[in-house]
């Protein structure tokens, strides 16, 4: 199948078109016009240094429903002792470079570029990406980002320092995902991980039939999230 060079048209081509690795398209800008269009149509960037900007939407897909969400009785007990104090939005900056960071001391790359740091910064700025952070007294040990709109919340990136940290996070963020309504939590590509907690694949046209029943389809009312200060 082709890969669709995009122009300074804010456009997409339909995503069932992308490669079956999942590449749509490569090109176009990382503005919040076109990334906000981009995950109302299953789509997200992820591409490394020195290439040109790749959009992808993979099938299968990998998401958790915030209901099955998967807790031993050991991590729950770990919950229960309160060692890591959740927040919201506190340290977005940290997080998004955190992330980052972890993977390259791991000798990793990394697709949390300066561009994409910048470019998700603007859409926390607009109220669309939000971070959670787990602090261990004054010491940020996890974190996770995304962007969340309509009844969707699109999963970036997490990384934890001390043991559980990211674990904590997610059981906790799907938690208040499931209270408020929402129809799943996006992982984009499976990690083991992922699927210990509960995540499972699903195919793109279920995911993208999923969508379309939990987002505004109008990008000028989007319905946007507001998270607690403290999860």
């Amino acid at each position: 199948m082709p890969v669709y060079r995009l122009t300074d048209e804010l456009v997409f081509p339909d995503p069932r078109q992308a490669t079956p690795e999942g590449l749509l398209a490569l090109g176009g800008d990382l503005s919040p016009a076109r990334l906000i269009l981009a995950y109302q149509l299953g789509i997200f960037p992820w591409y490394g240094k020195n290439e040109p900007i790749l959009w992808w939407s993979p099938d299968p897909r990998c998401v958790l429903f915030p209901a099955q969400v998967q807790v031993s009785r050991r991590l729950q007990r770990f919950i229960k002792q309160g060692r890591y104090h959740l927040t919201c939005n506190r340290a977005f900056g940290l997080v998004i470079r955190a992330c980052a960071r972890v993977r390259l001391n791991l000798g990793e790359d990394t697709w949390l570029i300066p561009e994409m740091r910048i470019a998700y910064l603007r859409l926390h700025e607009l109220g669309l990406a939000h971070s959670i952070e787990a602090w261990d007294g004054q010491d940020l040990v996890g974190g996770l980002y995304g962007v969340a709109f309509g009844k969707f919340f699109f999963g970036e990136s997490m990384f934890h320092l001390r043991p559980n940290a990211s674990k904590v996070i997610l059981v906790q963020l799907c938690r208040f995902l499931q209270s408020q309504g929402f129809h799943l939590l996006d992982c984009q590509v499976p990690s083991a991980h992922l699927i210990r907690m509960g995540a499972c694949q699903v195919s793109r046209e279920m995911f993208l039939e999923c969508l379309s029943k939990g987002l505004l389809q109008d990008g000028e009312n989007l319905e946007m999230v507001t998270l607690p200060e403290v999860l």
